[in-house]
């Protein structure tokens, strides 16, 4: 076994002496000048690959923390319409008319309709139009009432959002055939 370590080591010192006589023959003043180029070029890597993972790591971050300040900007939003909705179940406990219920319910949907449009929410209204399978889930089809409702959308089950141009939830509907 020593045997062998030692015909290794004599193989390895041999191979490195011939490397050593096949390489030409460096002044020792530019073998440490391109030494030390070696070395700063190595601790430019160096540098710029951690400074990349920074980077990675950074965005991985910030996109997270946008995300949850999406999502917080939204629920700000929708606060206070849940303040009205504790305060009208509140108020219309004991109520007998009717009519003030409606009304504040109406007023309560339609704040919670705008803040959700001023975020960039918008349905969609496919009564009447082309079925179009970007927009519309066809739930069932039914003959048309009449021949211009053929290929067109006769009812709706279930109103389409849009957010900001991007379908968030197709409208489910009814097609004339």
């Amino acid at each position: 076994m020593e045997e062998n370590d030692k015909n290794m080591d004599q193989s390895e010192e041999t191979t490195e002496q011939k490397q050593e006589e096949s390489l030409p023959e460096v002044p020792k003043d530019k073998a440490a000048e391109l030494e030390e180029k070696i070395a700063e070029l190595n601790d430019k890597y160096l540098r710029l690959y951690s400074e990349y993972d920074n980077y990675r790591k950074r965005t991985a971050k910030e996109k997270i923390e946008y995300m949850m300040a999406a999502g917080e900007d939204v629920f700000k939003l929708l606060l206070p319409v849940l303040d009205d909705f504790e305060r009208a179940i509140k108020v219309n406990e004991g109520i007998t008319d009717i009519t003030p219920v409606k009304e504040g319910f109406a007023l309560i949907y339609n704040k919670f309709k705008n803040n959700l449009t001023q975020k960039g929410l918008s349905s969609m209204e496919p009564m009447g139009q082309l079925f179009n399978a970007d927009l519309h889930e066809a739930i069932t089809n039914i003959p048309a009432p009449s021949d211009d409702l053929k290929g067109k959308v006769v009812d709706v089950v279930e109103k389409g959002y849009s957010l900001n141009g991007k379908v968030i939830r197709f409208a489910k509907v009814i097609v004339g055939n």
